[in-house]
């Protein structure tokens, strides 16, 4: 069996896959609680973590992935990780990460404004002069000039840079039960001439878990907005052997649930989507499908939330629910797991039947399972 955990980390991200193999991957990493504050209901994030990593007896993780260096993606990892580059990021305490995930704006951009992505950057460049222990995600020519600026052979780190379209290589479905195929960052071709590099794209995969020969997918959607995901969609669509590259049975909702990542009006009640992020969540997506939301609690309609311009939105809410009753499956949030007054990590569980969210247990009682996502057809 495989596990993946959403933590409630508030309107943030940070989830964990756990193998059956027992490797670890983790997606983004946001330490977003007052512990000054007796009410925060977001969790204690590097307690989690730690705790699990000793029930394991290790210390690390197999692959740690920053999807892009927006703070609420990354918030403590300078306090939790064990970062090569420098001496002060280092300690007997500190969590090590075998191999970073990045996109290539991670390395390339100049202008972070937080401190604490800047010391993430600078990570990942030191891992990529070292040429060992990242993965950037990348067409490689978009890294050229950099490299060329800083006296780095291309030619010698194209063994570390895996393009949108292909597998990433640390992961094997047939020793693994688990690949994952590059969406994002691409570069999209204009009228069979021009390339366009989404230099600044976040990190976006469709996972596939395998179980006794039975495949579970899941998109792992980042912060991506509606004109993106329309891209996607179109690169995907024009590969005539890849349409299957974006079937779910699990997704995790881009950008907190904000209606950006659905279409360019929030609404009056409901979020319209474009075209492409219709067919991508009305056509496919499994039976039961299970729809993950890394936020805080949806705003109820007239509250001050409700006003707010930052994610979640109530309309964008609104469609995924939609979606949940067209395919008599689940929309999850975070901070409602499993209620909002006490909200506790949320596990989906990967079996050969499929995928299914465990409930939390009663005092005396053993936690019970909910129906698992089965792929129409």
């Amino acid at each position: 069996m495989h596990k993946v955990t959403f933590f409630p980390v508030g309107t943030a991200d940070c989830y964990r896959i756990d193998l059956e193999n027992g490797k670890k991957i983790l997606f983004d990493y946001a330490n977003m609680r007052d512990s000054s504050n007796q009410y925060d209901l977001r969790c204690d994030l590097p307690k989690e973590l730690r705790e699990d990593l000793a029930t394991a007896k290790r210390n690390d993780f197999d692959v740690v992935a920053f999807t892009h260096l927006d703070e609420d993606h990354y918030k403590g990892a300078t306090e939790f990780f064990w970062f090569d580059h420098a001496k002060k990021y280092q300690g007997d305490n500190r969590v090590r990460i075998k191999v970073m995930w990045v996109p290539a704006a991670v390395i390339t951009e100049e202008a972070v404004d937080k401190e604490e992505g800047r010391v993430i950057r600078q990570e990942a460049r030191h891992r990529f002069k070292q040429g060992k222990g990242v993965r950037v995600f990348s067409r490689p020519e978009r890294l050229k000039a950099w490299c060329e600026k800083n006296g780095i052979s291309l030619k010698e780190r194209l063994n570390i840079i895996t393009d949108a379209g292909k597998i990433a290589p640390e992961l094997k479905k047939d020793s693994d039960g688990i690949e994952f195929f590059v969406h994002s960052p691409f570069a999209k071709r204009m009228n069979g001439r021009e390339v366009e590099d989404r230099n600044d794209d976040c990190l976006v995969m469709q996972a596939v878990f395998q179980v006794a020969g039975v495949e579970t997918k899941m998109l792992l959607m980042s912060d991506v907005t509606h004109e993106i995901i329309t891209d996607i969609v179109d690169v995907t669509k024009n590969k005539k052997d890849r349409p299957e590259r974006l079937e779910w049975d699990i997704v995790k909702i881009p950008h907190h649930c904000s209606y950006l990542s659905i279409g360019p009006e929030k609404g009056n009640d409901k979020t319209e989507p474009v075209p492409d992020v219709a067919w991508l969540y009305e056509n496919q997506g499994a039976d039961r499908g299970i729809l993950v939301a890394t936020s805080d609690p949806i705003p109820a309609k007239g509250s001050k939330e409700d006003k707010d311009s930052y994610p979640p939105h109530r309309q964008a809410a609104n469609y995924y629910k939609d979606i949940e009753t067209q395919l008599n499956g689940e929309f999850m949030v975070t901070m409602q797991h499993p209620k909002k007054t006490a909200p506790k990590p949320l596990v989906i569980e990967i079996e050969s039947t499929g995928a299914t969210v465990k409930k939390q247990a009663s005092t005396a009682a053993v936690a019970a399972m909910s129906a698992p996502a089965l792929r129409a057809g």
